[in-house]
C-alpha cells in the first residue's frame, strides 16, 4: 500500500493500490503511442498547452497548495508560492521554448549544414517530496514543449499531490496517454528503466538513490539527468553586510523547514565577524515560529517523515558530542507530527557530521574561515557540488571567488534559488545533467547534426 500520512499530526490521510502490472503496461503503450504524435506536431502546436497547464495550476493553487502541506507539511504560504512557480515556468517555456530549440546553422564543407532539435521519447521522472509540485513541472514544462513524453513516478508519501498534477494535465487539455502517473513502489523502477518505450530517465533525490538509478539506466545505454544532494556552503567574508547576511541565512537555510538539496547547510564565516554573524544569526533563528503549517504566521512546519527527523537529530548528536557548540535547538519537539526545532551549531569542524553530511532539515552549521582563502578551501571540501552563496562587499572580488567554488551555481550577495531563466544542477555527487533554462530544455532532445551537400545540375 502507498500511504499519506500528514507530518503535522502523524495521522494517515488516506492510502492507495499500487497500479498492477497491467494499468503499468497500459499507461507505457498509451505513453509511447501519445508521444510519437506529439512530436509529429510543430512545436507552435505543443507550446499552448503549456499555457493552459499556467492557467489551470493557477486556477486550483489553493487546493493544490493543501495537498502539498497536507502531505509534507511545508507552510501554507509557501506551497502556493510552488504552485505559483510551476505557472511561471510554463508560461517561460510557452514563450521561449521555439527560440531554444530552433535550427542552428554551422559553417562547414557543406552547401548547408545545421543542428536541429528532435525529441527523445518518453522520459521517466522520478521525483521526491519536498517540492512534489515544482520538481515534476520544472522537468515537465521544458521536455513537454521539447516534444517528450512523460511518465511520472513520484515520491510514495505524496500521492495525493502525483494524482492532482495527473489532473492539472488533464484539465488542461494535455494528450490521453501523454503525461501518465504511476502509483508504485520503487522496486518497480527498474523495470520502468529497462522497458524500450522509456527513452530517459530523470531524477531528483539522494545521492544514494541516483547512484542506483544511474547505475540502471546505464546499463539500459539511456540518458540522465541527475539532481542529488547538496551541502551548500554559504561563505560570509569580512567585508560583508553582516546584518543582511544574516537575514538572508535564515531564508537560506530553514524554508521549507531546511528539506531542500539547494537549501545552504554550511555557513563558512570569516573569523573577525563570525561572533557578529552568528548573533545576528541566532538571534533571527530565535524569532521564527514552528507550529500548524496552515497557520499563517507559521515559518516552519513539521518533518516530512518520521525517520528524517530521527536522522536529522542524529547528525546534530554526533556534531555536539564531536565538540560543536549548540547554540539553539537540537532535540525534537515534543506531542504529535515529526517537528524539530531550528537549530543553530558553531564552531563545527570539517571532521564533525554536521559538516561533512548532507543535513536534510533545519540545522545550520557555522564553520569559521582564517581568510578568504580558507574560506574558499572549506566551501569545496565536500562531496556536493550544487550551488553556493558569497557574501562580500566587493562585487569583482565575489565574481573572482566565485570561479573558484566547484558548484553548479555560484551566487554573489542573493539567496541561492532556481530560476526558470537559469540552467539549474550539480558537479561531483551532486549529480550531473542541467534543468532549465536553454540547457535545460535541451537535455532530452537528440542534437542531430543535418548536412547537405550541393546540388549537381542535371546534363543537358
Amino acid at each position: 500500500m502507498i500511504a499519506s500520512i500528514d507530518p503535522a499530526t502523524g495521522q494517515e490521510i488516506a492510502r492507495f493500490e499500487p497500479h498492477s502490472p497491467r494499468e503499468v503496461e497500459a499507461a507505457l503503450t498509451a505513453a509511447a503511442a501519445a508521444q510519437a504524435d506529439w512530436a509529429a506536431r510543430p512545436i507552435a502546436a505543443r507550446t499552448p498547452l503549456l499555457r493552459r497547464l499556467a492557467q489551470t495550476l493557477r486556477a486550483g493553487a489553493d487546493r493544490y497548495a493543501r495537498l502539498i502541506t497536507a502531505e509534507m507539511g511545508k507552510p501554507l504560504g509557501e506551497a502556493r508560492a510552488e504552485i505559483e512557480k510551476c505557472a511561471l515556468t510554463c508560461d517561460f517555456y510557452a514563450e521561449h521554448a521555439a527560440d531554444f530549440l530552433a535550427d542552428r546553422p554551422v559553417a562547414s564543407s557543406a552547401h548547408h549544414s545545421a543542428v536541429v532539435h528532435e525529441p527523445l521519447g518518453v522520459v521517466l521522472a522520478v521525483m521526491p517530496w519536498n517540492y512534489p509540485f515544482w520538481q515534476v513541472f520544472r522537468f515537465a514544462a521544458p521536455a513537454l514543449a521539447a516534444g517528450n513524453g512523460m511518465v511520472l513516478k513520484h515520491a510514495g508519501n505524496v500521492p495525493q499531490c502525483a494524482l492532482a498534477i495527473a489532473s492539472v494535465f488533464a484539465d488542461a487539455g494535455c494528450p490521453p496517454g501523454l503525461a501518465a502517473v504511476l502509483l508504485v513502489e520503487p522496486e518497480a523502477v527498474a523495470s520502468l528503466i529497462a522497458d524500450d518505450r522509456i527513452a530517459a530517465v530523470t531524477l531528483t533525490g539522494s545521492t544514494e538513490v541516483g547512484a542506483i538509478v544511474a547505475g540502471q539506466a546505464g546499463r539500459a545505454l539511456k540518458k540522465q539527468v541527475l539532481e542529488l544532494g547538496g551541502s551548500d556552503p554559504f561563505v560570509v567574508l569580512a567585508d560583508a553586510d553582516i546584518e543582511l547576511a544574516a537575514a538572508t541565512a535564515v531564508k537560506a537555510r530553514f524554508t521549507n523547514a531546511g528539506q531542500s538539496c539547494v537549501n545552504a547547510k554550511r555557513f563558512i564565516v570569516e573569523d573577525a565577524v563570525a561572533d557578529r554573524f552568528v548573533a545576528a544569526f541566532a538571534a533571527r533563528i530565535a524569532a521564527l515560529r514552528v507550529g500548524d503549517p496552515l497557520a499563517p504566521d507559521t515559518d516552519i512546519g513539521p518533518m516530512a517523515r518520521a525517520n528524517l527527523r530521527a536522522a536529522l537529530h542524529d547528525q546534530v548528536r554526533r556534531t555536539v558530542e564531536a565538540g560543536a557548540a549548540l547554540v539553539l535547538g537540537g532535540a525534537p519537539l515534543e506531542g504529535p507530527g515529526f517537528f524539530y526545532p531550528p537549530t543553530l551549531l558553531d564552531q563545527v569542524t570539517p571532521q564533525m557530521a554536521a559538516f561533512r553530511e548532507e543535513t536534510f532539515g533545519p540545522v545550520a552549521a557555522v564553520t569559521r574561515a582564517r581568510d578568504a582563502d580558507h574560506a574558499i578551501a572549506l566551501a569545496n571540501d565536500t562531496e556536493f557540488g550544487l550551488a553556493a552563496a558569497i557574501w562580500t562587499a566587493d562585487a569583482a572580488r565575489g565574481q573572482a571567488l566565485a570561479r573558484r567554488i566547484q558548484a553548479g551555481a555560484v551566487f554573489i550577495n542573493g539567496l541561492v534559488a532556481s530560476d526558470p531563466r537559469l540552467p539549474f544542477g550539480g558537479i561531483k555527487r551532486s549529480g550531473y545533467g542541467r534543468e532549465l533554462g536553454d540547457l535545460g530544455i535541451r537535455e532530452f532532445v537528440n542534437a542531430k547534426t543535418v548536412w547537405v551537400g550541393p546540388v549537381q545540375e542535371a546534363a543537358a
